[in-house]
């Protein structure tokens, strides 16, 4: 198995469990190792009372991008804690695109930056995650 299709196959695993991320509207674009692509439309229901997205629904989108980017190797990996600067805002109808990136991975720990944009290209957030590799898989191997 090649590592970007371990990668796939981490993800569909996470993915059929993953209800909060599908419960928010996201969609699973694409994920290799060590890379990760998710995308949301803003909604109605997204949007905070300032008329724009929701900074914890942004968060939570790159997020789960972080997320499937540092389990695209098939070992167990949680957050052990991430920040986030917001940019722009996200409007109602915008296409949300946050893709992660791994940036540096040393034993069990990773750091990976995730960029989310707009349907225009616009930088709506910049988030870093560091993460840390647990006992477990996604799929047997």
């Amino acid at each position: 198995m090649t590592p970007d299709e371990r990668a796939e196959k981490a993800a569909q695993a996470m993915w059929r469990s993953d209800d909060a991320s599908k419960w928010i509207g996201m969609t699973l674009v694409e994920v290799k190792e060590a890379t990760a692509t998710l995308k949301l439309i803003v909604e109605k229901h997204h949007c905070n009372g300032h008329g724009s997205c929701h900074g914890g629904v942004i968060y939570s989108l790159a997020d789960s991008a972080f997320a499937f980017a540092c389990n695209s190797r098939n070992q167990v990996t949680v957050a052990q804690h991430n920040t986030i600067t917001y940019l722009a805002p996200g409007l109602l109808n915008d296409q949300l695109s946050a893709h992660a990136v791994e940036t540096s991975l040393i034993d069990r720990t990773g750091i990976y930056d995730v960029r989310v944009t707009n349907q225009n290209g616009d930088v709506i957030a910049e988030f870093r995650g560091c993460s840390r590799t647990i006992k477990g898989q996604l799929f047997e191997e």
